[in-house]
């Protein structure tokens, strides 16, 4: 299925974005990267990152949704979890770090997982209706933090249309060659979100459903019933887990998150915590990270 994500920020001005805060960028580069085993791929848009044998994470520190995609090798070949935003090229960052064939699993069909499917011809997904433009003001100045990639410019971005080639199903195990993955649907954040489990290695790439800072379950198609019970499946793995590999902020993040974020669900529905308001939205703060939901 071809998914006609060619939206440009001319187009998606109207859309309103997320809540921004001014600060984040004199913030960076965030101190949690300073332990990590960072490799040199010479490009100016992108970090990668070593953080275990065979898992790379490929940050895009110079945007404010401060992106991060995950090249996980076998030794027949390897997946791309997410694509990031499509400003720099990642299918040459890729390159650079496997020669194995490539194949993409997106975590979520938003806009800043999807910007570099175009770059690749084995696309994985699931099969639901939820395939909508969010290309937004992605590229505004207030949410760039140094330079563009040259040739790249705000007026002109859009995320290029790509073509699924299989559709995966919930439990589903793709084989890498000496790696196993397992494909959890973990609908909430988006209907179609997921995570990517290495339960040998003890690995949880969590996607949008849980990173540091605040999670973002406010827009229209954010369910928040159907989140709670993604994490509640989610936090029942935590005593097996060894690392969370989140998709934005900062790659890594003990596995014990997901019970506190159950516990923290649970106190959000039950309304034993109070929120603050930020920019119209409730924001409910814990420990490490937050929930921003819709105004009642």
């Amino acid at each position: 299925m071809l998914f006609p994500l060619a939206c440009t920020l001319a187009q998606a001005q109207t859309q309103p974005g997320e809540p921004l805060r001014p600060e984040w960028c004199r913030q960076l580069p965030r101190p949690e990267y300073a332990k990590l085993d960072r490799v040199n791929v010479s490009d100016d848009w992108f970090e990668v990152y070593r953080i275990r044998p065979g898992v790379f994470a490929i940050y895009e520190p110079h945007q404010f949704e401060e992106v991060i995609s995950y090249l996980i090798l076998g030794s027949k070949r390897a997946l791309l979890f997410d694509t990031g935003l499509g400003i720099g090229r990642i299918s040459d960052i890729t390159a650079r770090l496997t020669k194995l064939p490539v194949t993409v699993l997106n975590s979520h069909t938003h806009f800043d997982h999807t910007g570099g499917n175009a770059e690749f011809s084995d696309i994985l997904d699931e099969d639901t209706p939820f395939t909508r433009a969010n290309a937004r003001d992605a590229l505004a100045p207030e949410r760039i933090c140094g330079h563009l990639p040259p040739g790249v410019k705000p007026d002109s971005y859009s995320i290029r249309p790509f073509h699924v080639s299989h559709r995966v199903k919930d439990g589903e195990r793709i084989q890498l060659g000496g790696r196993e993955l397992e494909v959890l649907f973990t609908p909430g954040h988006t209907p179609d979100s997921l995570c990517l489990l290495d339960r040998k290695n003890g690995l949880l790439f969590t996607g949008d459903t849980f990173y540091p800072g605040p999670i973002y379950l406010f827009t229209e198609e954010t369910d928040f019933n159907a989140y709670g019970k993604s994490v509640a499946r989610l936090a029942k793995l935590a005593p097996k887990l060894e690392l969370l590999l989140p998709a934005h902020n900062v790659p890594v993040a003990p596995p014990d998150f997901l019970e506190r974020l159950e516990k923290a669900v649970g106190e959000v529905r039950a309304g034993t915590v109070k929120p603050t308001v930020t920019e119209g939205r409730r924001e409910f703060s814990f420990q490490g990270f937050s929930l921003l939901l819709a105004s009642n």
